[in-house]
């Protein structure tokens, strides 16, 4: 063992544990010996999917002339971002102050009080293509840091003060409306392309919580373009090569204006959204093949990053063998060797696989054209085409399962597992899957069981057995979130309980009483050089988005005007962001989408699990409301009143002869009570 990193559980500090440079984990001990040999320290943070951390690593970190420069003169730490992101979002916002951009590797040097005069993010290991090389920035800190220190700490005072401001937000006293939203949907329809679908140029990401923003627009406006927006962008990612058409589910993002080159790295938490998204898609529109992308997505999932315990891991890595995407392209003779001549020119026509290739030589199945043009055009039954492409594409997945796959972080997240529960607690319903409920039952069971402290609180990271690393404002509100789906979902008790307990640990460690909002890290985290509000969102929701909408919903289902207060003052305190930038905001935005309303409360007395009841429910969960909340039981057990859900079903009693009762509330107006089978027609006039 080189360093003190083998000792860790992180995939990704493991993989450097073998490194030449004596790495040491962020810990007292290495805080202390960098105060001790008053040595600057040199922050390295990354993450195990990550192919330019994988390229600095192999230049840099394995380099044993870096390795002996890095060793005598700093405290090298390595991080990693999805263990630690306070520390990440931290210093992140430090390399962009410096550089003006951000990314990772992120490369950072500190003071030994922890406070940044330097930084950037992936240097190669000597100056190429314009770019400075790594040696030669190693030389330039240690020059700064012995010949002109007073320099450099005056800079990181400057950066620390800075810092410290650009973590704090408070509450602005504006009134929450719908202009918030008309304000949003104006921005992104100015920066949609309406050509190859998406939010902006190349690069091009999901921005699932913007889609979320175009469907729920498209119920308040329908005569804008926001639900041909949202539909567009699902069919063009849905076709493209960013989707697995072989194993399901999506990479992290495309290089490349039309969803065609993905960056193949697969991440927990982007299927997790999208899986979700796409029901929601489905819901709004009835689509069948947005319901089949979702499946598949569920499936990559289940099958492929489930944990033996039931937990969700991490990711899978975009390279094999050395190489970026090599376990997901295709040559044209393989397909063909494997499907024969006549099916396999075919699928090859309609997947874009061609003698030279759409990237480096190879093919990224993609679909230039849907199946079911592509039946028209040959006049082919489209249904009949599609269920032999699903043979076929069965009988390719066998194959490519055989190759070396991507190497895997097999860590539990909370915060992520938190977002995929909730997806399969939703397509459960939305698409008659029992299989979704009980994984997403057993993830959520796993981390109560398995990722508490003796005081009860959560423990953000989880592997072989191991939960360590005190939790974070994102970990409490997805977690909540999810346990307020399961409950309605199930009409489990158990879920709603520990929704209510997590919310109120969350109030009570993350708010700031004083301006408003929340931190994300708890009032005893460890003591940094600042302490953030997350507000904008990333690949993941913000925690204080995400705070707010579980708030809004626990605050409709136990009619407790607090919860929503708080959620109200959240979303005034992110305002300012919300009209400066709509499209780094949009899970807030759904926040103030359900709280301008109209939201509606669904009160069902009746039997879950039968008769006209459960056929309601079985509608209800198809259809789209994104702003509804639910809660049913039998008569005979109505809450009593040291019930949290006593308010709900306050007065409320079942029509005479009635298989079924449902009461429909809404701004604070309740419907006349009717039955089931009326409900159900109700849905769909």
């Amino acid at each position: 063992m080189a360093n003190r990193l083998g000792n860790e559980t992180s995939p990704y500090l493991l993989q450097h544990a073998s490194n030449p440079v004596h790495w040491r984990p962020w810990d007292a001990a290495a805080l202390a010996e960098a105060v001790e040999a008053d040595k600057p320290i040199f922050l390295s943070i990354g993450y195990s999917a990550c192919h330019w951390c994988h390229v600095m690593e192999h230049e840099s970190f394995e380099n044993q002339a870096i390795a002996d420069v890095l060793n005598e003169y700093f405290i090298s730490i390595k991080v990693d971002r999805e263990e630690r992101p306070d520390l990440d979002q931290i210093y992140m916002n430090a390399v962009q102050m410096l550089t003006g951009r951000g990314g990772w590797p992120m490369s950072v040097f500190l003071t030994p009080q922890l406070k940044p005069f330097f930084g950037g993010t992936y240097w190669p290991p000597t100056a190429r293509t314009g770019m400075p090389g790594f040696d030669q920035v190693l030389r330039a800190v240690i020059d700064a840091w012995e010949n002109r220190r007073a320099i450099a700490l005056e800079q990181s005072e400057k950066f620390a003060e800075r810092l410290q401001e650009i973590g704090q937000a408070q509450d602005s006293g504006e009134t929450i409306g719908i202009e918030f939203l008309d304000q949003a949907f104006q921005y992104l329809e100015s920066i949609y392309d309406f050509r190859f679908g998406g939010f902006g140029g190349a690069p091009k990401f999901p921005h699932t919580m913007d889609i979320d923003v175009c469907l729920r627009y498209s119920r308040r406006r329908p005569d804008s373009r926001a639900l041909e927006m949202a539909v567009h962008h699902l069919d063009q990612m849905a076709r493209g090569g960013i989707y697995d058409h072989l194993g399901g589910g999506f990479a992290r993002y495309s290089v490349d204006a039309r969803w065609l080159v993905p960056h193949f790295e697969k991440m927990l938490y982007d299927n997790a959204l999208l899986a979700g998204t796409y029901v929601d898609g489905y819901r709004a529109t009835g689509r069948a093949d947005f319901a089949r992308v979702a499946r598949e997505t569920c499936d990559y999932v289940l099958n492929y990053l489930t944990d033996e315990s039931g937990g969700f891991q991490s990711a899978e890595d975009a390279d094999s063998e050395g190489e970026e995407g090599k376990f997901y392209v295709w040559k044209r003779a393989e397909i063909i060797a494997a499907l024969g001549e006549v099916k396999g020119y075919r699928f090859c026509e309609i997947y874009d696989v061609s003698e030279s290739g759409n990237f480096e030589g190879s093919s990224i199945l993609n679909l230039p054209q849907s199946i079911e043009d592509w039946a028209a055009a040959h006049n082919l039954d489209a249904a009949e085409l599609r269920s032999e492409l699903d043979s076929e594409r069965a009988t390719l997945l066998r194959i490519r399962d055989d190759r070396i796959r991507p190497s895997k972080d097999d860590k539990v997240l909370v915060s992520w597992n938190g977002l995929m529960i909730d997806s399969l607690a939703k397509a459960a319903g939305a698409l008659n899957e029992p299989k979704y409920l009980a994984a997403a039952e057993k993830a959520a069971d796993f981390i109560f069981d398995s990722m508490l402290d003796s005081s009860g609180r959560l423990l953000h990271t989880y592997r072989h057995g191991v939960a360590k690393l005190t939790a974070y404002l994102d970990d409490y509100a997805n977690l909540a979130n999810a346990c307020v789906t399961l409950y309605e979902a199930t009409f489990d008790d158990r879920w709603l309980e520990r929704a209510i307990d997590l919310t109120n640990l969350m109030i009570r460690h993350f708010a700031d009483p004083v301006d408003g909002g929340f931190y994300f890290t708890a009032d005893d985290h460890e003591q940094l050089i600042a302490r953030n509000k997350d507000l904008y969102d990333n690949s993941v929701p913000s925690g204080n988005s995400m705070a707010a909408v579980v708030l809004l919903r626990l605050g409709a289902l136990l009619g407790n005007t607090d919860l929503v207060d708080e959620a109200q003052t959240a979303m005034r305190v992110a305002a300012p962001l919300m009209k400066k930038h709509p499209s780094a905001t949009g899970q807030m935005l759904t926040a103030v989408d359900r709280y301008v309303g109209p939201a509606r409360e669904v009160v069902i007395l009746g039997d879950a699990t039968s008769g006209a009841t459960r056929d309601f429910l079985t509608e209800l969960r198809r259809t789209y409301t994104p702003n509804s909340v639910i809660a049913c039981t039998s008569p005979d057990s109505l809450p009593d009143d040291d019930s949290p859900l006593a308010p709900i079903f306050a007065g409320k009693a079942p029509l005479p002869g009635s298989d079924g009762t449902v009461f429909v509330c809404e701004n604070f107006a309740c419907q006349r009570p009717v039955t089931a089978e009326e409900a159900i027609a109700s849905l769909h006039p």
